[in-house]
C-alpha cells in the first residue's frame, strides 16, 4: 500500500486523452479508489495523532448511520464505501506519543483495511454496550463528539444517536464529554503533503476545461448562449468521469447599460444572453476529482473582427484584481482569524482606491469547507463564529473575490472583475495551485495569445 501512492502520483502526469494536449490523465475509478485508500491511510496514521494532540483530545468518537451521514465519516471511508453501513461507529483512542492512535469500529463491519471491527454482535448483541464498555476501559479524559453550532461540517451527531450514547455511558465518562468541533474541522481541512501535490494536477484539470470551454470550440459568437456552454461544461466534466459540485454559471458584460450590472446580486443567477464580440466572460466552476474540489472563476474576451487582443482596459481592469488577490493572500497568516484578514484587506485595498469585495473559504474535502470564512458577499463587515476561526498551515483556500472597476470606453459602465482560485497557506507562505489567471482567454484564441 505505501507503495502504490508514489506510482498513482507518477500516472496524474500523464496526458488526458482526448483532453487538453498537457492535461493530467484522469484515473479509471479502481486505480482511484487504491489511491484515495492510500491517502486515508496515511491521514490516519500521520496526520491524525498530531491533530488530537493540538486539541488535547485523547478520544474521539464518530456515529453515523447509512443514508444520514456524518460529514467527517464520510472522508474517513474506503472509496468503495460509497455510505456509511447500518450504524458505523469510529472510536480514536491516543495512547500517546510513541503508541500511535488505536483505530476501532464498533461496526457489524471492518472499515476496509483500514480500521479493524471490534464489535462481535454474538458475544455482545447490544452496539451502544459494546462502545460503552471500550470507552470506560480506556477511561480517556475527553470523549471529543461531532456536534457544533459553528460548522455545519463538524455537526453530524444527530440527536438520537447521542441520546442513545448518553444512556449507555457512565456518569463518569459522561463528564470527558466534550465537542470534537476543532478537532473535526482541523481533520476536514488540513492537506497532507500528499494531498497538495495532487491538487495541482486536480486544479489543472478543471482550468484545462474552463480554457476549453471558452474557445472557439465551444463558443460561435451571435450563436452561442450562456447557457448553452453551462450545459457544455456539464456534459464535459461528465463525459471525463468527474463530478460538478455545484451547477456552473457563465454570464456576460459588455459595454451596452444594463447587461451585466455590477449591482446584481449573487443570490440571482444570471440571465440566458447570447454571447457576441466584445463580450467579457465570466465563469463560475467547481470539480470533484480523488475526494478533493475546486472553485474557480476565469474571464475571457471574445474578439471584434480585426482585434488580435483584448483592450487595454480590459488588461488593466484583470490587473486590478490581480492586485486585490495579491493584497489578501499578503494578509493570510497562520493564527489570524478569518475576520482579521478581511478588515485588514479591505482596509488596503481602500487605501490603494480598489473598490473591493471578498468571500474567499477553504477548500478540500467539500466546496465550502470547514475552516475560516474570509467574509462573505453579503457579510463584508465581517462573519460572526466561523469568520473568528484562525488560519493554520497546510489547508487550502478558495481566494474569491471581486474589483468593481468604471471604464470610460464603456460610457463610464461598472464592470466586476470577479475571480477566484485555490491557493495553499505553506510555511513559505500563500501559493497558488497551478497558478492564477493574469491574462484574459480569447475567443477565439489568437496565436500569440499568453497562457491565462
Amino acid at each position: 500500500m505505501k507503495r502504490l501512492l508514489p506510482l498513482m502520483m507518477l500516472l496524474l502526469l500523464y496526458p488526458v486523452l482526448g483532453s487538453a494536449q498537457h492535461s493530467p490523465t484522469i484515473l479509471p475509478l479502481r486505480e482511484r479508489a487504491a489511491l484515495q485508500d492510500s491517502l486515508l491511510q496515511n491521514r490516519l496514521e500521520t496526520l491524525l495523532p498530531t491533530l488530537m494532540r493540538r486539541q488535547g483530545m485523547d478520544m474521539w468518537v464518530l456515529i453515523a448511520r447509512e443514508y444520514n451521514e456524518d460529514p467527517v465519516v464520510q472522508t474517513m471511508l474506503p472509496a468503495t464505501w460509497l455510505s456509511a453501513r447500518r450504524r458505523t461507529i469510529l472510536l480514536f483512542h491516543d495512547r500517546g506519543a510513541g503508541k500511535g492512535v488505536e483505530k476501532l469500529a464498533v461496526a457489524r463491519y471492518d472499515i476496509g483495511n483500514l480500521v479493524k471491527g471490534a464489535w462481535s454482535p454474538e458475544q455482545e448483541p447490544n452496539q451502544w454496550k459494546r462502545l460503552a464498555q471500550l470507552i470506560t476501559e480506556r477511561n480517556p479524559k475527553k470523549i471529543g463528539l461531532n456536534v457544533s453550532p459553528l460548522f455545519a461540517h463538524a455537526d453530524g451527531l444527530t440527536k438520537a444517536e447521542y441520546d442513545s450514547l448518553m444512556h449507555y455511558l457512565p456518569a463518569a465518562q459522561q463528564k470527558a464529554v466534550v465537542s470534537a468541533e476543532q478537532l473535526a474541522v482541523d481533520w476536514l481541512q488540513t492537506r497532507t503533503e500528499q494531498e497538495l501535490a495532487l491538487y495541482e494536477q486536480i486544479s489543472k484539470i478543471g482550468h484545462d476545461i474552463i480554457s476549453e470551454g471558452f474557445s472557439e470550440k465551444v463558443v460561435i459568437p451571435g450563436v452561442t448562449t450562456t447557457e448553452d456552454v453551462v450545459w457544455w461544461f456539464r456534459e464535459r466534466i461528465a463525459e471525463l468521469r468527474l463530478e460538478a459540485w455545484f451547477h456552473p454559471t457563465v454570464d456576460v458584460q459588455r459595454a451596452n447599460p444594463g447587461a451585466g450590472d455590477s449591482q446584481r446580486s449573487f443570490a440571482q443567477r444570471p440571465s440566458e444572453d447570447v454571447i457576441q464580440p466584445g463580450d467579457l466572460l465570466h465563469v463560475d466552476l467547481g470539480i470533484t476529482y480523488l475526494g478533493l474540489n475546486t472553485d474557480v472563476q476565469r474571464l475571457a474576451y471574445v474578439l471584434k473582427p480585426g482585434e488580435t487582443d483584448a483592450p487595454a482596459y480590459l488588461k488593466k481592469a484583470l490587473a486590478t484584481g490581480n492586485r486585490l488577490q495579491d493584497i489578501l493572500t499578503a494578509h493570510m497568516k497562520p493564527g489570524k482569524t478569518g475576520n482579521e484578514a478581511l478588515r485588514e484587506t479591505l482596509a488596503q485595498a481602500k487605501k490603494e482606491k480598489i473598490n473591493a469585495s471578498i468571500y474567499s473559504h477553504p477548500i478540500g474535502y467539500h466546496g465550502h469547507g470547514a475552516g475560516p470564512a474570509i467574509g462573505m458577499w453579503d457579510m463584508q463587515q465581517g462573519v460572526p463564529g466561523t469568520g473568528d476561526y484562525p488560519l493554520h498551515l497546510n489547508t487550502a483556500y478558495a481566494i474569491e473575490l471581486n474589483a468593481k472597476v468604471t471604464l470610460p470606453a464603456w460610457n463610464n459602465k461598472e464592470i466586476r472583475v470577479m475571480l477566484e482560485e485555490q491557493a495553499a497557506l505553506t510555511p513559505t507562505g500563500m501559493h497558488y495551485i497551478d497558478g492564477r489567471q493574469t491574462a484574459l482567454l480569447l475567443i477565439p484564441r489568437a496565436s500569440s495569445s499568453p497562457r491565462p
